[in-house]
């Protein structure tokens, strides 16, 4: 059993269960008003140890930095909500977590405060964060949110950390197609035609006009000639293109929510904190 002098060693650590099963950590000792043991302790427990579970300290005992209570992990999570901000359980509280715990309820009072059969005790349970009488007492720098730590808070502030990272914006493709276009070029060309020429009859050519019939039909015939434009295709190459990229330097504004917490104060006090 728990007895005054271990209070400060118990507020803080992790509590077990029977089974070796973590439960959460202890935030406050609850002490017996008419003898001043340990009676309860509340557990926080849940996610990010958001609930606060009580569980009797009658067989509970400390193992170096744990408390090992006699009961199954669920059953202290499972424990009846009690308001821990009222700082005391009275009876009916008192009976519904004896009750829940299988056990006996009595108010029949001990001289330690609870007896040697897990009986409760007449008295009203009050609560402590270091070891005292009866009643409530907390250490400077009291954390009333949670265990308490030390004497100071710590404040935290976001701040934005900006870089950059790469990544794909776009795509540029070269393409290579083909067009028709008309294109009119001037060729000269050569071409025969026929000429009717004559002449008169000389001694030079008297024979050659002679030799033939005095009088007779032929027909003489010429061959005409002409050039025309051939056209041939010669592909040739005339550029070279490819693809390149460059960087280019922009600015871009980022604006983004942080958080900052704040610490005010509240009673009669002397603000002695460093402005920066």
């Amino acid at each position: 059993m728990i007895n005054e002098n271990e209070i400060q060693q118990v507020v803080g650590r992790t509590a077990y269960d029977s089974n070796g099963d973590k439960i959460g950590s202890v935030g406050h000792v609850f002490l017996d008003d008419e003898t001043g043991q340990p009676e309860f302790a509340s557990v926080n427990t849940g996610l990010f140890g958001m609930n606060e579970s009580f569980v009797p300290l009658a067989d509970a005992r400390v193992e170096g930095e744990r408390l090992v209570v006699p009961f199954a992990k669920d059953q202290v999570k499972d424990a009846p909500n009690v308001d821990v901000d009222s700082g005391h359980l009275d009876q009916s509280e008192e009976r519904r977590l004896y009750e829940h715990y299988g056990m006996t309820y009595t108010e029949r009072t001990s001289d330690s405060g609870l007896a040697g059969d897990g009986v409760g005790t007449t008295g009203t349970t009050g609560t402590t964060d270091t070891a005292g009488t009866a009643g409530t007492t907390f250490a400077e720098g009291h954390d009333t949110s949670g265990p308490t730590t030390d004497d100071a808070m710590t404040r935290s502030e976001e701040r934005l950390d900006v870089g950059t990272t790469r990544e794909e914006a776009g795509r540029a493709r070269l393409r290579k197609y083909v067009t028709t276009e008309q294109e009119t070029v001037t060729v000269p060309v050569k071409k025969e035609r026929a000429v009717l020429e004559t002449e008169p009859i000389t001694e030079a050519n008297r024979d050659e006009a002679l030799s033939g019939p005095a009088i007779s039909e032929e027909e003489h015939e010429v061959v005409l000639q002409e050039e025309r434009p051939v056209v041939g295709k010669t592909a040739e190459p005339v550029e070279r293109v490819r693809l390149g990229t460059e960087t280019v330097t922009d600015e871009e504004t980022v604006t983004e929510e942080v958080r900052k917490e704040h610490i005010e104060t509240d009673g009669d006090l002397t603000d002695r904190r460093s402005t920066r």
